[in-house]
């Protein structure tokens, strides 16, 4: 973890990268996020306070677009017919670097996985590149990307032509420790229904179909099914609706499941075996078994190998320790929509840490998400992402 709030300390280049941006450079993007500091922290804050779940973070891309028009960029919002997507410029340069900014919250758990913090490092990133745009001729972006958590926003924004005019994208992702390469499992959203026939399970049992019935003979194929899965596929989900009286045979149960996979071609593969699970609870019972996406496939990260040595070794003259306990830092194998947005664009995702005990999607990592610790984070996180789209932009140019 970083233990200094000084973000003009050295940043002399990696010995291992060819060309990187002049130290000048650097130097004013680290003041200029010296100036704006308390508007990102009041920006992550204010999020961290108000969470909104996908779809529906209309207050907090608000704030996001509130800010970034704040500090001289031109915004767009609704984006692409999105009302919670917006697309923030600023500079008319030929290289356009994209910052990505997530801010949607989970269900019950607020902003446990960080989004807070993402769009406050995003925003601060694009703020402070854009101080040196003219120099390094290049155009900043921010594209806030709605429903990260299983609704594939990112997704919905590809499929309406957003992203391709970029040269390279970034982002930063809060976690338990830094961790600079995300490997996220390509992965597929589920809702699950069955439909069976209501009876009173007493005096006419023989009249009824039950479809809790047909999820219990599901999860048992999928437990069993997991004995012969491969250590790079994950089947995990729950049940959302189980019926509602214990004397009424269930006529309709409900669930999410998320089936993952290394690659996106082996997720088609597994998906097959676990749909026959599904199916067998159906046949079984006689139930009618709907599976719907929630949301596209999310694929596998394709990373840009020479930003992420940048962005190593910006995040390491930072004060940012990447020698970890490897234990701590899979947070980098969760899934994430911005693997679609990295097979057309060069692009990087890496993890920064937040300290604490706590890992991502545990109530008690939101705590974490805000504070002493937290704001560090965000300076940091802001500062090497605006240092490495600068290297990025300045090997670019001299190619």
């Amino acid at each position: 973890m970083s233990q200094s709030t000084d973000v003009a300390r050295s940043t002399e280049p990696d010995a291992g990268l060819t060309t990187t941006a002049d130290q000048s450079v650097k130097d004013r993007i680290a003041a200029r996020l010296a100036e704006v500091r308390p508007a990102l922290v009041d920006l992550s804050n204010s999020l961290h306070d108000d969470p909104e779940l996908g779809w529906q973070e209309f207050r907090s891309s608000a704030s996001v677009a509130d800010v970034l028009a704040g500090h001289g960029f031109t915004v767009e919002r609704p984006y692409l017919g999105l009302e919670t997507a917006i697309r923030a410029t600023f500079g008319t340069g030929d290289l356009t670097i994209g910052f990505l900014a997530e801010y949607d919250a989970l269900p019950g758990l607020g902003h446990a996985c960080g989004h807070n913090l993402i769009s406050a490092m995003s925003v601060g990133g694009a703020i402070g590149l854009a101080d040196v745009a003219d120099d390094l001729g290049i155009s900043v972006e921010v594209i806030g990307t709605p429903a990260e958590e299983g609704g594939g926003g990112k997704i919905e924004l590809l499929e309406r032509g957003a992203f391709t005019n970029l040269d390279f994208a970034l982002m930063a992702h809060p976690a338990p420790v830094d961790v600079a390469e995300a490997k996220p499992f390509a992965v597929t959203h589920w809702h699950v229904e069955y439909t069976g026939r209501a009876a009173h399970a007493a005096a006419y049992p023989e009249r009824g179909i039950n479809a809790n019935d047909a999820f219990l003979v599901a999860q048992v194929a999928l437990g069993l099914l997991r004995q012969q899965l491969p250590k790079t596929v994950r089947v995990h989900g729950v049940m959302t609706n189980g019926g509602e009286a214990p004397n009424a045979i269930p006529a309709t149960t409900e669930g999410r499941w998320y089936v993952r996979a290394e690659t996106t071609e082996e997720l088609l593969e597994v998906e097959k075996r676990v749909i026959d699970c599904f199916e067998a609870g159906a046949l079984a019972t006689g139930a009618t078994l709907q599976i719907t996406p929630e949301s596209k496939r999310y694929a596998e990260m394709r990373t840009d190998e020479d930003a992420l040595e940048s962005y190593r070794a910006n995040a390491t003259a930072l004060g940012r320790n990447f020698d970890v306990d490897p234990v701590a830092a899979t947070m980098n194998r969760a899934s994430t929509d911005m693997g679609n947005v990295s097979q057309i664009v060069n692009a990087i995702h890496p993890y920064i840490g937040v300290g604490g005990e706590a890992s991502n999607h545990q109530a008690a990592f939101a705590e974490s998400c805000v504070g002493q610790e937290a704001e560090r984070t965000l300076l940091d996180g802001a500062t090497a992402l605006a240092w490495t789209a600068a290297d990025v932009s300045t090997r670019r140019a001299g190619a």
